[in-house]
């Protein structure tokens, strides 16, 4: 083989090589945010339901109370 194909497959190998770390990088990256969806997932959901526990407000909203006597 010539030198300049062993040149260029040493390229194509270094390329590879970067690609592949690259590719590992962004592969831990999304894992990262999706484990942080997941959990800011479960976070709303609590939240949810602790709302939904909230007993409603005897306070009726300002176009449903009665004007004060002196209107």
């Amino acid at each position: 083989m010539s030198t300049e194909h062993e040149d260029r497959i040493v390229d194509l190998e270094i390329r590879i090589a970067h690609q592949e770390r690259a590719i590992e990088e962004l592969g831990d990256a999304l894992l990262g945010q999706q484990r942080l969806i997941d959990a800011l997932h479960h976070e709303l959901e609590v939240l949810r339901e602790r709302l939904r526990a909230i007993p409603l407000s005897n306070v009726a909203r300002p176009d449903e109370e009665t004007p004060p006597p002196h209107y």
